[in-house]
């Protein structure tokens, strides 16, 4: 604030010693012709060293004051009443697949999709209120980005490695589905309550949605529900408990199944770890002896790098998966950016859903009972809902994925080779940043 006022007091102190100038001048002058008055909104620019825009709009305000009295205390500073909007570029899961979904609707008719266009359709399905900036980080944060290509045209493409990962996991997918593959599919996740968490309702307590929170993990599938014996409430820090709770629910599986769920970081973290960006020469030569890698004594150390980060695909594992997999079950990782393939998201809406009508106190015991008794009552058969919705969507998006094969392949063709995301994957929810940029 000190520093604030300071600048406005010299902002003003620089105005009067200009209009100060602009008079002298006009003194030292032989003859005055009175006509140059006329031009007082030029002349009054001129004095004060500020645009004639400036000065017309200093006087509009002056005179939408209700009487000259009020004119000084009316006046304020724009920057102090300046408030720039907020960009909206906040979507639950399931918008965001429907602006996913609404871009590659444009290429579906032939049409090369623009941020303005986008968001104009986006506005139809849903009630967003972010802007054509807004939208284009929105995008942006879903890996979009316009690639220019041979005719001097930008189009706005998904980013490959993104779109590799999904066509992966809808293959696995529906393939299990397919062959009629017995073992149940066990769908896991995390999801947060805190304790405001609750309806909005004139007359009540405003709900600002901070406070303290509770972290809840589950898993469940349609033959089972949720997993017996495996709900977790914790007020803690779910990511230093998740481990052993991941034990513990494979544990109470009674056969061997297929467990879905996302990258985040203590999801994956690895079996084997690999030399960091800036481990010394022994530690990187020490790793690639174990893996019996033959190398040069001669070879530099951005040599030896590069051979580390062309063996991470290969020698990368989870340890998480590799525990299941002793326990005879398998593992698929959802891909980034796309939990609507994964049912528990609904059932989290429909507990969350009742904790908030429910949450009349808004302490935090009282949340977590409510928390137990909500997630007591969820039925099988609201997995079942929940699980056909899901698959309906994977099988859906999986027939997708061969028709834009088809109707990407002119568009992706004509990129220039400067614009190709080849070889340019990053890491994402997978979170691995103590090894050499390794791709997912």
């Amino acid at each position: 604030m000190a520093g604030s006022s300071s600048d406005t007091r010299s902002q003003s102190k620089k105005i009067i010693f200009s209009v100060y100038n602009f008079i002298k001048d006009l003194s030292l002058q032989d003859e005055i012709d009175p006509s140059m008055f006329n031009q007082s909104l030029k002349l009054t620019a001129g004095a004060c060293e500020l645009s004639e825009r400036t000065v017309r709009r200093i006087c509009k305000e002056g005179k939408d004051s209700r009487s000259p009295e009020q004119q000084l205390s009316f006046f304020r500073s724009p920057r102090k009443t300046y408030k720039r909007a907020k960009p909206l570029t906040e979507l639950d899961d399931f918008d965001a697949d429907m602006v996913r979904r609404t871009v590659y609707e444009f290429y579906s008719r032939g049409e090369y999709p623009t941020a303005l266009t986008v968001l104009t359709e986006v506005k139809k399905k849903c009630n967003w209120e972010g802007s054509v900036q807004s939208l284009r980080t929105l995008l942006k944060n879903l890996k979009f980005s316009f690639k220019k290509c041979s005719d001097g045209r930008k189009v706005l493409m998904e980013r490959n490695d993104i779109v590799a990962l999904r066509c992966a996991f809808l293959r696995k997918m529906c393939t299990l589905r397919e062959q009629n593959d017995t073992r149940p599919v066990v769908y896991l996740d995390e999801t947060w309550i805190n304790q405001n968490h609750g309806e909005q309702t004139t007359g009540l307590k405003l709900l600002t949605g901070k406070g303290s929170g509770l972290i809840i993990c589950h898993a469940g599938s349609t033959k089972y529900g949720f997993v017996s014996d495996s709900k977790l409430i914790n007020r803690a820090n779910v990511p230093k408990v998740f481990k052993n709770w991941f034990i513990d629910m494979l544990n109470h599986l009674k056969e061997p199944s297929v467990i879905v769920m996302d990258n985040a970081s203590y999801h994956s973290m690895l079996k084997d770890n690999f030399p960091k960006s800036n481990s010394q020469r022994i530690v990187v030569e020490e790793w690639l002896k174990n893996k019996n890698i033959e190398f040069s004594p001669q070879e530099r150390m951005s040599e030896l790098r590069q051979r580390v980060k062309q063996l991470i695909p290969i020698y990368k594992r989870y340890e998480l998966d590799e525990i299941a997999l002793e326990k005879g079950h398998e593992v698929i990782r959802l891909p980034p950016y796309h939990r609507q393939y994964n049912p528990i998201k609904l059932i989290w809406a429909q507990v969350k859903g009742k904790v908030a009508k429910k949450n009349n106190t808004f302490k935090m015991a009282d949340v977590e009972k409510l928390g137990h008794v909500v997630m007591d009552a969820v039925k099988q058969e609201d997995w079942e809902k929940c699980v056909a919705h899901a698959e309906k969507i994977q099988d859906k998006d999986y027939n997708q994925e061969i028709l834009r094969d088809v109707m990407l392949e002119p568009i992706i063709i004509t990129l220039q080779d400067d614009d190709s995301d080849w070889g340019d994957e990053e890491d994402d929810e997978d979170d691995d940043e103590d090894i050499f940029d390794a791709d997912i």
